[in-house]
């Protein structure tokens, strides 16, 4: 089966994407790459651009989705700082009618779900759930949140529940971002690999298929430096402040990879 690419954040990921969609196109067509996915963070804003510059290129089927933030409660609650974070999730449309369910969930975000970031809540996926494919997304997904923090019964939950939604579209995923830099931070790897084995023993448990996906932030590994500059205009960060979060220089792993690597 070829590798597809179904977890890529173009430059509409707002100071946290670099990727061109021209230039992510050209790469999937010049690498014979059948498909290619958009899941920028918490908005559409891209799909129109990808659709269009899609249709420059017939073998590279275009896959509309977002990867969403999820609220831990009701997308209503907009109490404080508690009310900021909210899990990832990745949504993708397997037909037109899917790409209207997408629409919906994003407007319901910016609308009613809107606190720091748009967000989506369950009863939204409830709701808008029909004609998508759902996967778990990264290490800030529901499951691996719950896995790193060692409440694996949680987690289990949350399998359940998402697979009582989306039935047999629904998937955990898989990443693997290494890093060969003298000195750089593995922690992140170290996270990933922790929580891929117990990811496998849920899916096997609950009879849910994986995915792997690699996390794209921009086109070429020599764009890290660039995607790290966005960071840090994006968190109010200097580039050479040592105590920053995860350096994107130090993993510079969320590159548009080939299907061999």
């Amino acid at each position: 089966m070829p590798f597809v690419h179904l977890h890529v954040h173009t430059q509409y990921s707002i100071l946290d994407g670099a990727a061109s969609i021209k230039k992510l196109f050209k790469k999937a067509d010049d690498d014979k790459q059948i498909a290619l996915a958009i899941t920028d963070h918490g908005n559409m804003f891209g799909v129109k651009e990808f659709l269009e510059v899609a249709e420059k290129f017939p073998n590279v089927t275009p896959i509309v989705g977002s990867e969403f933030y999820v609220s831990k409660g009701s997308r209503f609650d907009k109490r404080g700082r508690e009310d900021q974070s909210s899990y990832h999730l990745v949504l993708l449309a397997k037909n037109y009618e899917g790409y209207k369910n997408l629409i919906k969930l994003s407007s319901y975000a910016f609308i009613e779900g809107n606190y720091y970031k748009p967000r989506i809540d369950r009863e939204l996926i409830e709701r808008f759930h029909e004609n998508l494919i759902c996967s778990s997304a990264c290490l800030a997904g529901e499951v691996s949140r719950a896995i790193m923090a060692g409440n694996i019964s949680d987690a289990e939950q949350a399998v359940i529940w998402y697979k009582s939604i989306f039935k047999e579209d629904y998937y955990l995923e898989l990443q693997r971002h290494q890093t060969d830099v003298d000195g750089a931070d593995r922690s992140t790897f170290e996270l990933q690999e922790r929580v891929n084995k117990v990811i496998l023993q849920l899916a096997e448990k609950h009879g849910v298929r994986v995915v792997a996906t690699n996390d794209v932030h921009y086109l070429a590994k020599d764009d890290a430096y660039a995607q790290e500059i966005l960071l840090c205009i994006q968190t109010q960060r200097a580039i050479f402040e040592k105590d920053r979060p995860m350096s994107m220089i130090d993993i510079p792993d969320y590159y548009f990879k080939s299907p061999a690597e």
